[in-house]
């Protein structure tokens, strides 16, 4: 993620049927990290790990629904609607937010960075993802 210097845009975002809708706050040119967990996999979640202040649910809470497994600390949320993840409470940043770029316009980006995490192995890795928020 960008540093603190770095400018920060609002960009809206939605599941697929519209009924969520959301803003995020990020810069131009931004790191996503695709994870090769069991969800995340099946899903395509591609994560943008950001802090509580630079995110807002604009409507369509009363659509969405939640998932927990394995620890239970991950907060994942769907829209009841079309069943879409477009944003999460991350076990590795429970403070903050990741929000699916895929849920984003991309063409807003100047540069946009895909990078692998393995989230397979979770417990191993998840100090890289840690600091992002």
């Amino acid at each position: 993620m960008p540093d603190k210097a770095s400018v920060y845009e609002w960009h809206d975002g939605a599941c697929h049927c519209g009924a969520v809708r959301f803003a995020v706050a990020l810069p131009d040119d931004i790191t996503a990290h695709e994870c090769n967990c069991s969800l995340c996999k099946k899903v395509g979640f591609l994560h943008l790990i950001i802090p509580k202040d630079r995110f807002t649910i604009k409507e369509g809470e009363d659509h969405l629904t939640d998932y927990r497994f394995n620890s239970g600390v991950a907060k994942h949320y769907f829209c009841k609607t079309c069943g879409v993840k477009a944003f999460y409470v991350p076990r590795s940043n429970p403070n903050g937010w990741s929000v699916n770029l895929r849920c984003l316009d991309r063409t807003e980006f100047t540069k946009i960075t895909i990078e692998p995490f393995d989230g397979q192995n979770w417990e191993a890795n998840a100090d890289t993802l840690a600091h992002l928020a």
